[in-house]
């Protein structure tokens, strides 16, 4: 049985890897195109403030040092050449590889995202439980007037919000940026990068409470509605006991799942919450070779960024999988 379980889950990440691939390719090209017939001009970008001090000739050997003038089609099958032999190219914003770049930003995005991550999964898992638990009560009204307000809510403009108070008023954290201002990296201790990423992860925990909170009420309420739960009430069994019992198990699988499946709009977060902070991460360095036309920055961002939606969802789709027998009768996810 195990084995045949293992086969299928071979052939169950083979499936999705192969759609993932197809999906890179597509998303790569579409961002290539959106970027290439967008009005920012990538020269122009490159030489900034000279422009003026730089003429025609100039200009087109730039162009031609960075392939800008051949052909759209020629550029994309360029890079994608080069991509397959390994290389992501050189950001034309920091004239250093891309590869390089995306390797330092990500370790930060990735600390802070998954602090974010386990904070808002908890607190979500919590609040959802005790809503239910107190269904129809002032404090069930509560959280759920606190998660649909927050389910509408802008990340940018939480982070301003909690900027303003936090930072600003109150002056109990840093405005902004990843480390202390004019402290070489070698002076720079942990406490101070805590410091730095409390607001960022505070921003992005409250707003992404609101799913998992939903979720587990809803779940948790048809549980304890349910025939056996009832039957446990019969026998006595109260509170925190007969969630124990009957209502843990039957709503922390789905919970796990819809948090791992949220890491797309965590990444999406993270990009509006590290603007704002002006954290040094993928989602700053997403922005800047965007407005700037840096296209191998962009497109090896987007790549990576890809992944890691990708994992998140094929982590959630696994343990059901798995854990599901159901999911696995008749048909291929």
């Amino acid at each position: 049985m195990r084995k045949v379980l293992n086969k299928k889950v071979g052939i169950f990440i083979l499936w999705k890897s192969l759609r993932m691939a197809s999906l890179l390719v597509a998303i790569c090209f579409i961002s290539f195109l959106l970027i290439k017939n967008s009005p920012i001009d990538p020269i122009q970008a490159y030489i900034g403030a000279d422009m003026l001090k730089v003429g025609p000739e100039q200009r087109e050997k730039i162009a031609e040092y960075w392939g800008l003038d051949e052909p759209v089609m020629v550029q994309f099958l360029n890079w994608g050449s080069a991509l397959i032999a390994g290389d992501l190219g050189t950001s034309m914003i920091y004239r250093r590889p891309v590869a390089e770049i995306i390797g330092e930003r990500f370790l930060n995005s990735l600390v802070l995202m998954i602090t974010a991550w386990l904070l808002s999964g908890l607190i979500g898992f919590v609040m959802g439980v005790i809503a239910a638990m107190k269904k129809d009560t002032i404090l069930d009204r509560m959280i759920k007037w606190y998660c649909y307000t927050l389910a509408s809510t802008p990340t940018f403009w939480m982070g301003l919000l909690v900027l303003i108070i936090f930072a600003v008023w109150l002056g109990w954290f840093p405005v902004g940026l990843g480390v202390p201002a004019g402290v070489l990296a070698q002076d720079v201790t942990i406490l101070d990068r805590i410091e730095h990423i409390v607001l960022p992860a505070i921003t992005l925990s409250i707003v992404g409470v609101a799913n998992v909170a939903l979720h587990t009420r809803q779940k948790l309420i048809d549980v304890l509605t349910s025939d056996y739960v009832l039957f446990a009430r019969a026998r006595g069994e109260r509170g925190f006991i007969l969630f124990f019992r009957h209502g843990l198990r039957n709503i922390a699988l789905p919970a796990i799942t819809l948090q791992f499946a949220a890491f797309s709009e965590l990444f999406g977060g993270a990009v509006l919450a590290e603007q704002v902070f002006s954290y040094p991460g993928l989602g700053q360095a997403t922005v800047e070779a965007g407005l700037r036309g840096d296209v191998p920055l962009l497109l090896g961002l987007v790549i990576c960024s890809t992944l890691f939606v990708f994992v998140g969802n094929l982590i959630a789709d696994l343990i059901y999988y798995v854990v599901d027998p159901r999911t696995r009768e008749g048909r291929m996810l």
